[in-house]
């Protein structure tokens, strides 16, 4: 049996018109195939879930996760009702339907199992399969939510349960650009990227994939394609470096501007110190990006500069601050008008010069950079957040993209 899994994000399914444009993607795709469709909530319905629970301050609980999942259930009833008018057998299911079993942690659920055998039951009966995205049921039998964005982790961990032919993420864009159009005019739509290329621009910034979906992707070598529900261009495929003919040098320019800079200043420069700062960042569950660590003024005591996304800006805040006591620092800033500005691709393992034409283009700029982390195919900066959109122009054109 030849499985497809077509995902489809909320500003495709925002309304029935949207919908039935839906299903006659779907319908294309059935010869001789059978189709799973992970669908989203409608755009914006999420959000309006989520101010009516931020009225009650109910987070991470039972009842956060079973009002936030709702919308998912609307579209994904909606799209099997236009499916079975034009006589197509399919079937809508929710989460715990499958079952996808998850862990404990409401909002932001780990997906430990899916149920293929009962998957393939359900293809006894139908052509289609249309399933809510980013929701899940642990074992203690409650409505998990996989986090926002999960709706892509949903689609991928089902068509890697199922050894689906591909995984199709539509969107409301063609595929994956070079750097965000809305910015560079002329930015040009990537035929296909490396796993290793696309997570590391989901987790700069792009939005196009969510990290989890691309890791899971990767994990199990399963070919994506992201593409846009409103053209019938073929996207930007995801896929193993491998089966890459030519590695470009710099594929892509992503950013973030969801960024915060903490600074904790005058803390023991001894060993261990670092251990009990980052080890408070984990316990809850807040994640750190850039580093940077150095000597104060004074030639004993130490200073720590680290980046967090802004949404867990209070929390950081919070914890430092409650640990005074403990990390024994002098003072404690932090700065949201920051923005991290990063540069990708396969071929910097084999090229050298990428860092020092990044560097030049910023100081030719006038950009001052206050932090830098680096991997094998990455090298990302921390700028002033009003210099970024010139950061990522001079940058695009620079590396000729």
């Amino acid at each position: 049996m030849n499985i497809i899994v077509m995902k489809f994000g909320g500003t495709s399914v925002a309304g029935n018109r949207k919908l039935k444009n839906v299903a006659e993607i779907v319908c294309k795709e059935l010869q001789n195939n059978k189709i799973i469709v992970v669908l989203s909530a409608m755009a914006g319905e999420t959000n309006k879930l989520q101010s009516y629970l931020d009225e009650f301050e109910s987070k991470n609980s039972i009842e956060s996760d079973l009002v936030l999942t709702s919308g998912e259930q609307v579209t994904i009833g909606l799209l099997s009702a236009i499916l079975k008018n034009k006589g197509i057998k399919s079937i809508p299911l929710l989460g715990w339907q499958v079952p996808i079993i998850t862990d404990a942690n409401h909002e932001k659920a780990k997906i430990l199992k899916i149920d293929k055998k009962r998957i393939q039951d359900y293809f006894n009966d139908n052509d289609v399969i249309v399933l809510a995205g980013f929701q899940g049921i642990n074992i203690d039998g409650n409505i998990t939510s996989l986090g926002r964005g999960g709706s892509d982790t949903t689609a991928v961990a089902i068509a890697s349960a199922v050894d689906a032919k591909r995984c199709d993420i539509y969107t409301d864009v063609e595929g994956v650009f070079t750097t965000d159009p809305n910015i560079v005019e002329n930015a040009k739509k990537i035929s296909k990227l490396s796993y290793e290329e696309m997570l590391e621009m989901a987790s700069t910034g792009a939005k196009v994939l969510h990290t989890r979906s691309v890791e899971l992707a990767m994990k199990n070598n399963l070919t994506l394609q992201v593409l846009s529900s409103l053209s019938k261009k073929t996207g930007t495929f995801i896929i193993d470096e491998k089966e890459l003919i030519e590695k470009e040098i710099v594929s892509g320019v992503s950013y973030s501007k969801n960024e915060a800079k903490v600074t904790i200043s005058g803390i023991l420069d001894k060993p261990g110190i670092s251990a009990k700062i980052f080890g408070l960042m984990n316990e809850n569950n807040i994640n750190v990006d850039m580093i940077v660590q150095n000597i104060s003024q004074d030639g004993i005591s130490a200073n720590i500069t680290f980046t967090i996304n802004q949404k867990d800006y209070d929390l950081t805040r919070s914890v430092i601050e409650n640990s005074k006591n403990i990390l024994e620092f002098k003072s404690l800033s932090f700065d949201k008008n920051v923005a991290k500005i990063s540069v990708i691709g396969m071929g910097m393992m084999s090229q050298s010069g990428v860092a020092e034409k990044m560097f030049k283009t910023l100081a030719k700029n006038a950009i001052n950079i206050l932090a830098i982390s680096t991997s094998e195919i990455k090298i990302s900066v921390l700028i002033g957040e009003k210099h970024a959109n010139i950061a990522v122009k001079s940058l695009h054109e620079v590396y000729n993209l």
